[in-house]
């Protein structure tokens, strides 16, 4: 990971916590314990830091609604 990746990963993680009213180290371990961040964060890159916040959060979320990790 480079540090564009970590600092977009970062990010994510910071946005996500504030949308989900969460600390950022639970949203942390959500993301990594379902594979998110090695699976699709940094591989994604590319496409997903052209998105604005809103359209990342809202996609995180689904991500993570659709992997078990939210309810």
């Amino acid at each position: 990971m480079n540090s564009k990746t970590l600092n977009f990963t970062i990010f994510c993680i910071g946005s996500l916590a504030d949308y989900l009213n969460l600390n950022a180290r639970d949203v942390y371990r959500k993301l990594k314990n379902a594979g998110i961040i090695s699976d699709y964060i940094v591989p994604c890159y590319d496409v997903l830091h052209s998105f604005s916040k809103e359209y990342i959060v809202e996609d995180l979320v689904a991500y993570m609604k659709k992997k078990g990790v939210l309810a």
